[in-house]
C-alpha cells in the first residue's frame, strides 16, 4: 500500500524537504508560487527579486501589506512565507539574477529553478544558466486573463529562445518613468501623462521620476528610506499630477517646463542611472523658441500629414495646442469631470503624439510621425491576481512531476479566458524537442547578422546587437581574421578604445565572421557578418532567417476547433500606465494567440504557424499557440493601455 504523507506519496514527500529550488521573481506569480511551495513541503528555497514594493503591487501581490511599501520584495515575502510554515528554510536576494554572482555554479546548487518574471532579458539570461547548468526550469507567464507554464529540460525540450517571440510590449515603471531607451516607452509614458492630467487618476500610471528605483541606489536600504521617507508605515504621499496641472490653469509652457525641464533635472540628479547609459538632455521652453529656425517647423519628409515627422519646436506647439483644446474640453464638462483617451480623439491623439516625441528628443531617440505613434499606442492587459493563483499552481504541479522523476510527462499548459470547443480553460500540449535552429540550445550555436560594417560601431555591435538582441550579459568578441584580434572585452576599459570605430575599421567586411562568447551565461556564438547598404530607414541591423523578435509568415491557420480562443489578435502595445513588469510577472505572458500587427487597429493576421500537437488526456490533436513575451488583447478594448507596476 501507498504510504501518504499528506496528499503526497512519502519518497515524493521526502523529495521536496530535502531538494533545493530557487524562486526568480517575487512579484504576482512570484507571491502565489512561494506561498504555494511552502504549504505544499518544499523546505529549501531560494527566491531572488530586485524590485521593491509599490503602492500599486497591494492589490495583487498578496504577501505584501501597506508596511511593505518601499521594501524589498524577496525579503518580504520570505518573511510572510516563513508564516505558512516557520519550518522552512527561505534565503531571499535584493538583487538581479543577471548579477555576475549567480553564475552557473550557483545554478548547480539547485534540482529546480521556477521563472516568475516579467521581462524577456531576465528570462533568457535564466533560460541560458539553466541549460549551461543542466537543471530543469519551469517557464511562466500571465496577460489579464491569460497565462501559460512550460517545462525546459536541456536535450530534451524547446529552449526559451526555441521560437520566435515578438519584442517585449510591456515593460517596468522604473524604465517609462526614468531610463526610456526605445520610442514606446516615451509612447507609454504619454499615455499615462494624458491620464494623469486629463482622465482617471491611477497609482500605476505614475509619470513624474521613481525615486524608489532600485538601480539608483548602490545600498537597497537606500531605496527602501526614501520610498518610506514621507511616513513609517510605508503610506506614500504623492502629489496629484492633476491638481497640480489645475493649480497653474493647465498653463502649457508651465506643463512643458516641468515635464521636460525640471523632471529631467532631477533625473540627472540619480547620477547612478547615466553611468551606462547616454544622460537626457532637459528642454526649456524659451530656448526651444529661441533656437527655433524657419526649417524647424517644417516636416522631415513629405507625403500625408499624419506620415511626417515634425522638429522639437514643432512638437512644442502641438503639445501647446492640444493641452489648450483639452483644458477647454474639461471645462465644457464642468467641475470634477475626466476626459478618456481615445486614438481616434485628434486632440488626444496631438498630445500623445507631441509629448512622447519631445521625450524621444531628450532621450537621443529619433521622433516619430503622428501615425507610428498612432499605430504603436495599442493596448494592455490589466494584471488579475487570479490568473497568477492558478499558474503559480500550475508551476508546483510540474514541479512535482519532475521530483517524481517524471520529466517526460510534463507539458505546456496554456489558461484559456473561455473554455475552448472541447470545453476546456486549461489546455495542456506535448513539449517540442529543441530546435536544430536555435542560437542559444544548438550544439553549434551561429546566426548571420546583415548590417553596414561603415556606418555600425563596435559599441552597437556590443550593445544594440549583442546585449539588447542577443541576450549577452558581458560579451567577449575576437574576429577570425588568423591573428585573433580581440574586438570586444568584457574588461573594463580593456577595448574601450574601439567603442566609436567602425567595423570596416578592423577589416570586417561581408564574409567576416566573430566569434562572441559570455563567460557567465557560459554561452558562444558565432556571427556571421552579411555586409550591405540597403537598410531601410532607422533599422541598424537584421538578423537573417528566424529572429526572435519577428515570427515567420503565417502558414496553415488550425482548425478553430482545436484552437485556444481566448485572447485576440494582438495589437497589443504597453499604453498609459505606470510601472511594467520588471517588478511583475503579471504583466508578460509567454503565449497569445494570433500576433497581429502591433497597432490600434486590431489587424487580424496571425505571425506564424501553429504547430499542432495531441491534447495530453484525449490524444486528440490541438493546436498549440506559439510562444511570445506579450500579452494578447481583448477585441473589443483596442485602444485602452495598461500600466504595468
Amino acid at each position: 500500500m501507498v504510504q501518504l504523507v499528506g496528499s503526497l506519496r512519502k519518497e515524493l514527500a521526502d523529495a521536496l524537504s530535502t531538494s533545493k529550488v530557487l524562486v526568480v521573481g517575487a512579484g504576482g506569480i512570484g507571491c502565489e508560487l512561494l506561498k504555494n511551495l511552502v504549504l505544499t513541503g518544499f523546505k529549501n528555497i531560494d527566491v531572488i527579486d530586485l524590485d521593491t514594493i509599490d503602492v500599486s503591487n497591494l492589490n495583487r501581490q498578496f504577501l505584501f501589506q501597506k508596511k511593505h511599501v518601499g521594501k524589498s520584495k524577496a525579503q518580504v515575502a520570505k518573511e510572510s512565507a516563513l508564516q505558512f510554515c516557520p519550518s522552512a528554510n527561505i534565503v531571499a536576494y535584493h538583487d538581479s539574477v543577471m548579477n555576475a554572482d549567480y553564475n552557473v555554479e550557483f545554478f548547480r546548487k539547485f534540482v529546480l529553478v521556477m521563472n516568475a518574471l516579467d521581462n524577456a532579458a531576465a528570462r533568457n539570461h535564466v533560460n541560458r544558466m539553466c541549460l549551461a547548468a543542466d537543471i530543469p526550469l519551469i517557464e511562466s507567464g500571465t496577460a489579464g486573463y491569460l497565462g501559460q507554464v512550460s517545462v525546459i529540460k536541456k536535450g530534451l525540450t524547446e529552449c526559451y529562445e526555441c521560437q520566435p517571440k515578438p519584442s517585449q510590449k510591456t515593460f517596468p515603471g522604473c524604465t517609462i518613468r526614468n531610463t526610456p531607451s526605445e520610442p514606446i516607452h516615451c509612447i507609454v509614458w504619454a499615455k499615462y501623462l494624458f491620464n494623469q492630467l486629463f482622465g482617471e487618476e491611477d497609482a500605476d500610471q505614475e509619470v513624474s521620476p521613481d525615486t524608489a528605483d532600485p538601480e539608483a541606489a548602490w545600498n537597497p536600504e537606500d531605496t527602501a528610506a526614501r520610498a518610506t521617507a514621507s511616513e513609517k508605515d510605508g503610506d506614500i504621499k504623492r502629489v496629484s499630477t492633476k491638481e497640480w496641472a489645475r493649480s497653474t490653469g493647465y498653463d502649457p509652457v508651465k506643463l512643458f517646463n516641468k515635464l521636460f525641464k525640471d523632471d529631467i533635472m532631477y533625473l540627472l540628479t540619480m547620477d547612478k542611472l547615466w553611468k551606462k547609459r547616454k544622460a537626457p538632455t532637459p528642454l526649456d521652453w524659451n530656448k526651444v523658441e529661441k533656437n527655433e529656425s524657419p526649417k524647424e517647423s517644417e516636416t522631415s519628409s513629405a507625403g500625408l500629414k499624419d506620415q511626417q515627422v515634425l522638429g522639437v519646436w514643432g512638437y512644442s506647439k502641438l503639445f501647446q495646442h492640444s493641452v489648450e483644446t483639452l483644458r477647454s474640453q474639461l471645462q465644457e464638462k464642468g467641475e470634477g469631470a475626466e476626459l478618456v483617451w481615445d486614438k481616434d480623439d485628434p486632440p488626444a491623439m496631438d498630445f500623445v503624439t507631441a509629448a512622447s516625441n519631445i521625450r524621444m528628443h531628450i532621450f537621443s531617440m529619433n521622433m516619430k510621425s503622428r501615425f507610428d505613434v498612432k499605430s504603436m499606442a495599442g493596448n494592455i492587459i490589466p494584471a488579475i491576481a487570479t490568473t497568477n493563483a492558478v499558474i503559480a499552481g500550475l508551476i508546483v504541479l510540474e514541479g512535482l512531476k519532475i521530483l517524481s522523476g517524471e520529466i517526460e510527462s510534463c507539458r505546456s499548459i496554456f489558461l484559456n479566458k473561455v473554455p475552448n470547443l472541447r470545453k476546456k480553460l486549461l489546455v495542456p500540449c506535448m513539449l517540442d524537442p529543441p530546435s536544430s535552429n536555435c542560437y542559444v540550445c544548438a550544439s553549434k550555436p551561429e546566426v548571420t547578422v546583415k548590417l553596414d560594417v561603415n556606418k555600425t560601431t563596435v559599441i552597437s555591435l556590443q550593445d544594440r546587437i549583442l546585449k539588447e538582441r542577443f541576450g549577452m550579459v558581458a560579451p567577449d568578441v575576437q574576429i577570425e581574421d588568423g591573428k585573433g584580434t580581440i574586438l570586444i572585452s568584457s574588461e573594463e576599459g580593456e577595448t574601450e578604445a574601439n567603442n566609436n570605430k567602425f567595423l570596416s575599421d578592423f577589416g570586417i567586411r561581408n564574409g567576416s565572421r566573430l566569434q562572441s562568447d559570455d563567460f557567465l551565461q557560459d554561452y558562444a556564438l558565432l556571427i556571421n557578418v552579411l555586409h550591405t547598404e540597403e537598410l531601410e530607414r532607422d533599422v541598424e541591423f537584421e538578423v537573417v532567417g528566424e529572429a526572435p523578435h519577428e515570427a515567420p509568415p503565417p502558414q496553415n491557420k488550425p482548425e478553430d476547433g482545436n484552437n485556444i480562443t481566448n485572447g485576440n489578435k494582438d495589437s497589443v502595445q504597453p499604453s498609459t500606465s505606470s510601472k511594467a513588469p520588471a517588478d511583475d510577472d503579471d504583466v508578460m505572458i509567454v503565449d497569445s494567440d494570433d500576433e497581429g500587427a502591433a497597432s490600434s487597429s486590431a489587424v487580424e493576421t496571425p505571425t506564424r504557424q501553429k504547430r499542432r500537437h495531441s491534447d495530453a488526456e484525449t490524444g486528440e490533436t490541438s493546436a498549440k499557440r506559439p510562444r511570445t513575451n506579450q500579452t494578447a488583447a481583448e477585441e473589443d478594448d483596442d485602444d485602452d493601455i495598461i500600466a504595468l507596476d
